[in-house]
């Protein structure tokens, strides 16, 4: 057990370097100067002379050689120092701590409505006698995972915000302004979820210990819910791992549709301008959020499924 622990956090710091590297090169390549953008609409608010632009370029950095400018600023980042935006002069990390409670407020909500509309969903289908239905709740998910996600927030603020006036079309004043944002953001995890889960269930359901422990007595309900689902969770454990990095960029287009404070809104004024740091600073949160969230779920794992401890089947 010690073992497959070791090696799947090596594996996570590996991740998160490999990250931070190209996003670095990716960077690096874009075409445009960041200074002359800073010095065209950032900090100092209007165009600058060539001496101007060379002082910013030699004060950032952005003079030396790539290699020098890679060790230079990994070495900064191990110490949680992204440098400073050359927008508004602020510290990239400061600047994101200050935008990231109401992200994580969304990603929250939208994550644990996923893992209930999609459980529930998947749980249904694969309970149901009733064919009709069973196939009528499966064509759901891929529905859902189709449809945009700006259209959808579209469409729920005509619906709840115009129409109906239950809830505000923008802004994060109150659970109120939460609830439309974060039914956005889960339906198309929601549906993915679902599908991996039904599948599972499906598949789990005619196992033999199914008709084994029927044959003892255990009722269809008991059997379903503390067998054959415990049985169909390690897929959609994983399933949810991936996810769960990915609520991050899917909060980019959510918090734009409901103008809503947030690192979306961070990231789409970064990547307009030309902030450099800022953008790399927003793309290593990203890494480390995914890694920590497939991370955790590496380590739940031999908990839901003895048989990734013995002999490290999954290592």
């Amino acid at each position: 057990m010690t073992r497959y622990i070791g090696i799947r956090v090596l594996l996570a710091l590996a991740v998160a370097w490999a990250a931070y590297t190209v996003t670095f090169v990716i960077l690096y390549l874009i075409p445009g100067d960041p200074v002359s953008a800073m010095a065209a609409g950032g900090m100092d608010g209007g165009t600058a002379s060539a001496e101007r632009l060379e002082a910013l370029r030699e004060q950032y950095g952005f003079n030396d050689p790539l290699p020098v400018q890679y060790a230079t600023h990994l070495l900064a980042a191990l110490r949680g120092d992204f440098g400073v935006s050359v927008q508004t002069g602020q510290d990239v990390t400061t600047a994101i701590g200050q935008v990231l409670a109401p992200t994580a407020q969304l990603a929250s909500a939208a994550l644990v409505l996923a893992l209930l509309l999609g459980g529930g969903l998947a749980v249904a289908a694969s309970y149901t006698r009733s064919a009709r239905l069973r196939d009528l709740l499966l064509s759901l998910p891929p529905v859902s995972v189709s449809l945009p996600t700006f259209w959808v927030g579209l469409l729920l603020i005509q619906l709840f915000s115009f129409q109906l006036g239950l809830f505000p079309a923008m802004g994060d004043d109150g659970i109120d302004a939460l609830v439309l944002p974060a039914l956005t953001l889960a339906l198309p995890i929601g549906a993915m979820i679902a599908q991996v889960l039904a599948r599972s269930l499906l598949e789990a359901s005619g196992e033999p210990y199914v008709v084994t422990a029927r044959a003892k007595g255990i009722t269809r309900g008991a059997v379903h819910t503390g067998h054959v689902l415990r049985n169909a969770l390690l897929p959609a454990l994983t399933m949810v791992g991936l996810i769960a990095g990915n609520l991050l960029a899917g909060s980019v287009i959510v918090e734009t549709v409901f103008a809503r404070p947030g690192v979306g809104q961070l990231t789409v004024q970064a990547v307009t301008l030309q902030d450099l740091p800022v953008i790399q600073g927003v793309v290593v949160l990203g890494a480390v959020v995914f890694i920590a969230a497939n991370l955790a779920v590496d380590l739940l794992l031999p908990l839901v499924d003895p048989r990734v401890r013995v002999g490290h089947s999954y290592a």
